[in-house]
C-alpha cells in the first residue's frame, strides 16, 4: 500500500538515488527533482531499473522558485526531502558566494513553497561538518556546534537553523535535520553508485579510480595526527544505510511520532575507523593494490570524528548495518562496471 509520495530534491545525485530507491521499496512514491548540475540523468534511470517504476523526474533547479512552484502545483506530495546542494569543501573556500547563492536559495524556496502549499514534513540532509573538531567523541545530538570551518560547512548551520526556525514559526512545518558522516560504497546492484566529475573530492572515489589505474597514486593526507596509526580517523556509512535512515525520518514523521516540530539526528555507524585502515581494507576486501603515498596535512582537516547513533536507534528505529568489506566490495564493483572493467 503506498504511504503517500516524497519530494527529493537533488534527487539525481549519489545519496539522493540511493534514498529514492529505499522510499519506493519502504512504500512511498517518490518525485526527483534536480537540475543536473552536478549528476547525470542516467542515475535516475538506474533508480527506474531498481524499482521497476517509472520514477518521476523533472529537471528543475531549485533555487528557481517559480520553476520550483510548477512541481509543487503538479504534485501532490505532503514530504520532501532536501539533498540539492553544492558539497565541495575547498571548492567553497575558493567561491563562497556561489555556496551561499546556491545552498541556502534553494533551501529557503522549498520551506517557503511547503509552507504556502500546506504541505508539512521536511527533512534537510546535514553534516558532521557542523560539529567541527569537538572537545569529546564521540559526538551526540548534544555535542555544540563549533564555528564552521568553510562556507560549505556554514551553509549546513544556517539551513539547519532556517528549518528550526520556520518549524517554530509555521504550524503546518515539521522538520528533521539528518547530520551524517562519510557516505560511501554503492548499491548492491551497481545500478547506482558516486559519479563525481573531475577528480573526486571523496576518499572512497579516489581510492577507486587510483586502483582502477585512473589516478596514478592516492594521497594521505597527514600521517602524524594524534590516533592510532597517525592518519584521521572518520565514521564511515554505507550509503544504502545512510538512505534507509532518511526513511525512518519521513516514517516518522508522517506517523506523528516526532517529540518536537524539529529534531536532530546523527546518521553514523559509530565506529571509527582510519583513512589508512579503510585503504588496506578496500586491498583485502578487493584483491587490488591501491599505490599510496603520504602527503602534508591537509587545511582544515579535523584529526577525528565519529558518531554517537543511540538517539538514531531509540526514536528512529534505525541503525547501520552494513559491513564495511561489503560496502568496499560494492564501490569497487560500481568503478569496474562505470569503467567496463572485468
Amino acid at each position: 500500500m503506498k504511504k503517500g509520495t516524497v519530494l527529493v530534491s537533488g534527487g539525481a545525485g549519489y545519496i539522493g538515488t540511493h534514498t529514492a530507491v529505499e522510499l519506493v521499496a519502504a512504500g512511498y512514491g517518490v518525485v526527483i527533482v534536480d537540475n543536473l548540475a552536478n549528476s547525470e540523468a542516467c542515475a535516475v534511470e538506474g533508480v527506474r531499473r531498481i524499482t521497476g517504476i517509472e520514477v518521476p523526474f523533472e529537471q528543475v533547479d531549485a533555487c528557481d522558485g517559480q520553476a520550483l512552484r510548477g512541481v509543487f502545483e503538479k504534485y501532490g506530495f505532503v514530504s520532501a526531502i532536501h539533498f540539492a546542494a553544492f558539497k565541495a569543501v575547498g571548492e567553497s573556500v575558493a567561491d563562497p558566494l556561489k555556496y551561499y547563492r546556491n545552498n541556502l536559495t534553494s533551501f529557503m524556496n522549498l520551506c517557503a513553497l511547503m509552507h504556502e502549499f500546506g504541505r508539512s514534513d521536511v527533512v534537510f540532509s546535514s553534516s558532521a561538518t557542523v560539529y567541527g573538531q569537538a572537545g569529546v567523541l564521540p559526538v551526540t545530538e548534544r555535542s555544540p556546534r563549533l564555528p564552521a570551518t568553510s562556507p560549505y560547512g556554514n551553509t549546513k548551520q544556517m539551513a539547519e537553523d532556517i528549518l528550526r526556525d520556520c518549524c517554530a514559526a509555521y504550524a503546518c512545518m515539521r522538520g528533521i535535520a539528518l547530520r551524517y558522516f562519510n557516505p560511501i560504497g554503492a548499491h548492491p546492484s551497481t545500478l547506482i553508485g558516486e559519479l563525481p566529475r573531475g577528480v573526486p573530492q571523496n576518499l572512497v572515489p579516489y581510492i577507486t579510480q587510483t586502483a582502477a589505474g585512473i589516478r596514478p597514486c592516492l594521497s594521505i593526507f597527514g600521517n602524524d595526527y594524534p590516533t592510532p596509526d597517525g592518519t584521521c580517523l572518520r565514521d564511515y556509512i554505507d550509503v544504502v544505510d545512510l538512505a534507509r535512515a532518511h526513511v525512518a525520518a519521513v516514517d516518522r514523521m508522517t506517523q506523528g511520532r516526532m517529540e518536537a516540530s524539529y529534531e536532530v539526528f546523527n546518521i553514523g555507524t559509530g565506529r571509527p575507523v582510519s583513512v589508512l585502515e579503510l585503504v588496506e581494507g578496500f586491498e583485502r576486501a578487493n584483491g587490488v593494490e591501491v599505490p599510496r603515498k603520504f602527503a602534508p596535512r591537509r587545511a582544515g582537516d579535523v584529526p577525528a570524528v565519529w558518531a554517537d547513533t543511540r538517539l538514531a536507534a531509540r526514536a528512529l528505529g534505525w541503525q547501520a548495518v552494513r559491513p564495511l568489506e561489503e560496502t568496499l566490495r560494492t564501490a569497487w564493483a560500481w568503478e569496474k562496471r562505470i569503467r567496463g572493467i572485468k
